[in-house]
C-alpha cells in the first residue's frame, strides 16, 4: 500500500511531477529508484541531521523524499548527458536553505557515484587588503557581499579548470571570522575528479536591469543617494555575466515574500545569542538587511528572473515558515 500511496502522491502534484520528469508511464520505476536511494543515503543523512541540525532525521524525511532525492537523481542524469562536470547554480537569499540543500545533495550524489563539491559566491570574495582598498575608493561598500566585492576572475579560473576536466583543482575558501569578522581568504581546498559543482550564493545568476527602474524603486531605496547606489551596484553586475555563462543550469530558492528573509535573519541571530555566541541586535539586523536590499532589491532583480525561461531551470518556492512550496520548472530541459 505504501508504494501505491507514493505513486499517487508523485502524480498528484502536476508541477512537481513535471519538474522531475515523472509521468504515469515511468512513475513506478521512478519511485522504485527513489526508494533504493533513500535506503542507501539514510545512514549518512541521519548523521547529518543529528550533527548539523540537532534534529531527528524523521523531521526532515518528507523534504528529503519530495525534493532532495528526486533533485539529486535529476542532477546525476544531467551530469551523465553532459559528459563533463556539471556546474549547477543555486540562487537563494538569507535563510532560504541553499547551504543545507547543497550539503544534502552532495550526500545523495555521493551515493550515486558522483564527486560533488560546493562553491559559494562567498568563497570568491576579494582578499581583506583588496577590500580595504575598495572601501577607500567607494566608502558605500561598508559590508562584503554586494557586486564588486568578489574576485570574478578567480571564479572563472576555477570553473574553467573544472569544466576542462583538470585535476586536482584548488577550490578557494573564505574564513568569515578572520580580521574580527571582516573575513579573508584561507587555505584552498585541493579536490580531484570533480563531477558536479553546486555553485551557490545570494545573487548567483542575477542580471543587470534597466537603470530607469530605480526612479520608482520600492523601499528601502528612497533617497537620491540610495538610487545612485542601486544604479552603481546594478552596473557592477555586468562584470559577473561571464561567471553566470559558465552555469549549465540555475535553481532559484524563491521566498513567496522576500521580507521573510529579515525575520529569518533575526531568528538565526537570536539562536546564536542563545547559544552563547555574539550576534546582532534587531536594529543592527534591519540596517544590515536593508543595505543588501538597497544594493540588489529582490522585487527588482529576483522577481523578473524567476519568470525567465532562458535563464532559470527550476524555481523552488519557500513559504514563510521555511517549508517548501510549489516547484516550477521554467526551462524545458
Amino acid at each position: 500500500m505504501e508504494k501505491q500511496q507514493a505513486i499517487e502522491a508523485a502524480l498528484a502534484d502536476g508541477l512537481r511531477a513535471k519538474a522531475f520528469g515523472i509521468t504515469p508511464e515511468n512513475v513506478d520505476e521512478m519511485i522504485e529508484k527513489r526508494s533504493h536511494l533513500l535506503k542507501s543515503v539514510f545512514p549518512a543523512f541521519s548523521q547529518f541531521c543529528q550533527t548539523t541540525f540537532q534534529v531527528e532525521p524523521q523531521e526532515m524525511l518528507q523534504v528529503l523524499w519530495d525534493l532532495w532525492l528526486p533533485l539529486g537523481i535529476k542532477l546525476a542524469s544531467q551530469r551523465q548527458q553532459l559528459e563533463r562536470p556539471l556546474i549547477q547554480g543555486i540562487l537563494g537569499g538569507q535563510g532560504t536553505g541553499k547551504t543545507t540543500m547543497s550539503k544534502v545533495l552532495s550526500l545523495i550524489l555521493d551515493q550515486l557515484g558522483y564527486r560533488t563539491v560546493s562553491l559559494s559566491l562567498d568563497d570568491l570574495y576579494k582578499t581583506y587588503s583588496d577590500r580595504l582598498l575598495l572601501t577607500q575608493q567607494d566608502p558605500r561598500l561598508i559590508w562584503r557581499g554586494p557586486p564588486g566585492t568578489h574576485d570574478v576572475d578567480l571564479g572563472l579560473n576555477v570553473l574553467d579548470q573544472i569544466r576542462q576536466l583538470q585535476s586536482p583543482v584548488m577550490l578557494p575558501r573564505f574564513d568569515k571570522s578572520a580580521f574580527g569578522g571582516a573575513g579573508d581568504r584561507t587555505t584552498p581546498e585541493i579536490v580531484t575528479g570533480i563531477d558536479i559543482v553546486l555553485f551557490e550564493g545570494w545573487f548567483v545568476g542575477v542580471r543587470p536591469i534597466n537603470p530607469d527602474v530605480f526612479d520608482t524603486a520600492p523601499p528601502p531605496i528612497i533617497t537620491d543617494e540610495d538610487k545612485a547606489f542601486a544604479r552603481d551596484i546594478n552596473h557592477r553586475l555586468y562584470n559577473y555575466l561571464p561567471l553566470w555563462e559558465r552555469l549549465d543550469s540555475l535553481i532559484v530558492l524563491y521566498p513567496t515574500d522576500y521580507r521573510c528573509s529579515l525575520e529569518w535573519r533575526k531568528q538565526a541571530e537570536q539562536q546564536m545569542i542563545a547559544a552563547g555566541k555574539s550576534g546582532m541586535s534587531n536594529a543592527e539586523i534591519e540596517q544590515f538587511v536593508n543595505y543588501f536590499w538597497r544594493s540588489l532589491h529582490p522585487e527588482l532583480f529576483i522577481k523578473p528572473l524567476v519568470k525567465d525561461a532562458t535563464l532559470v531551470d527550476l524555481v523552488i518556492e519557500i513559504n514563510g515558515d521555511r517549508s517548501i512550496g510549489k516547484l516550477i520548472q521554467i526551462r524545458n530541459s
